[in-house]
């Protein structure tokens, strides 16, 4: 009966006013180191494509997140795991940060890559052609031997892919029968990542355009095929 009362009283300690005070500075610390995680990610992926990886150091990181320098080795030992870090957050930002807007008004699946196409192209002249892709321009410059850093970015290539991938299923007997779905949309990630690396250098949107006017060509191409095939006409999206 005593060891009963005893638990009792232990667990009403741990529920009463010293148990929430605890519970609350618990959640405050949880709700701080999470901030300052976000920042760190937010820092690190802002200069990263501002002056590249090489170019960055963790001091500068800090510094931008405005964090205790414990804070980013709380939680990445090393620059390589910063970069890993941020390449895993870039994959979770692809929905929310660049598609969902892209996609917002535009139901039509092959208009949809388009659109994201289009986004692009709104970043290289808002920047006046300073804007890179932050993941291919990450693709380029790091070494080879950092092999777990450019799995992260071949993760964030296919997240890219796929959801063209998925734009061109939604088309589907607009397309021809056959059609290499996964090599097409790679082929757009292609056109965007060459058409953004050329505009920068080229200071100049032409490069950019030319490459989409081209992809533009080939779809209608296919769908003309697809027509050919026995397809709806007016369902191709066609115009004549």
């Amino acid at each position: 009966m005593q060891k009963t009362r005893k638990k009792r009283e232990a667990k009403g300690t741990q529920t009463g006013p010293r148990g929430r005070e605890k519970a609350d500075a618990e959640r405050k610390v949880r709700k701080h180191s999470n901030n300052s995680l976000e920042a760190l990610m937010g820092a690190a992926l802002e200069l990263f494509w501002e002056k590249g990886f090489g170019e960055t150091t963790l001091a500068e990181v800090i510094a931008r997140a405005k964090v205790h320098p414990g804070s980013l080795y709380h939680y990445f030992k090393t620059k390589e795991e910063l970069l890993i870090g941020a390449l895993e957050r870039l994959s979770e930002m692809l929905y929310p940060a660049l598609l969902a807007p892209a996609w917002e008004k535009i139901e039509d699946p092959i208009e949809r890559i388009f659109a994201l196409l289009g986004r692009y192209r709104q970043a290289i002249l808002a920047t006046n052609f300073a804007y890179g892709c932050p993941v291919g321009r990450l693709a380029v410059e790091i070494s080879p031997g950092m092999v777990d850093a450019h799995g992260k970015i071949a993760a964030n290539f296919e997240g890219w892919s796929r959801a063209v991938r998925e734009c061109l299923v939604a088309a589907g007997d607009r397309l021809p029968s056959g059609t290499d779905l996964t090599a097409l949309s790679r082929f757009v990630l292609t056109v965007m990542e060459g058409g953004v690396m050329q505009a920068r250098s080229y200071r100049s949107i032409e490069p950019f355009d030319q490459s989409v006017a081209q992809l533009r060509e080939y779809i209608d191409r296919l769908m003309k095929e697809a027509v050919a095939e026995g397809g709806n006409y007016w369902k191709s999206g066609l115009k004549k």
